[in-house]
């Protein structure tokens, strides 16, 4: 199978790879409109459900994309540690939570932001943490997190 590019612009974030369950959550999201981002939202709900299953299906046995040596990651921020509990060491991703390890900078720190300030809501969990994790700790760890 061959590798897929990362995207171009950083705030889009890399699907392919990520686990199926949580991109089937995510698309049924966008379709009931759990989630909105106008062109996820309008795709999500023109697909019946079992086309928004064997997308999920598609994108996550595609390989996560290879990319350039990145800078080494160094020491983990001090808030880093709460995420890893669902994101799993090294934020490779697993049941309940998506790969983190690899995402631009600008989408995670993004991601977080909406997460916040309560633009996104599909999950209480993320909503109330980075709610309590200041600007300057969810950039740290975005930082950290994209160089692994």
């Amino acid at each position: 199978m061959a590798t897929a590019a990362p995207p171009k612009n950083g705030t889009i974030p890399i699907l392919a790879g990520q686990q199926e369950a949580y991109l089937l959550k995510q698309l049924h999201d966008f379709a009931s409109g759990a989630r909105n981002f106008e062109v996820m939202s309008w795709m999500a709900t023109t697909l019946s459900p079992a086309e928004l299953a064997s997308t999920a299906t598609y994108f996550a046995k595609k390989s996560w994309p290879a990319r350039p040596a990145a800078a080494a990651a160094g020491s983990p921020p001090a808030m880093v540690a709460v995420c890893e509990v669902c994101h799993q060491q090294n934020f490779v991703g697993g049941l309940p939570a998506p790969r983190l390890a690899g995402q631009s900078y600008e989408y995670l720190v993004e991601a977080m932001r909406r997460f916040a300030e309560g633009e996104r809501s599909n999950n209480g969990d993320m909503t109330k943490i980075m709610a309590a994790i200041s600007p300057a700790d969810r950039q740290a760890m975005a930082r950290y997190i994209s160089g692994l």
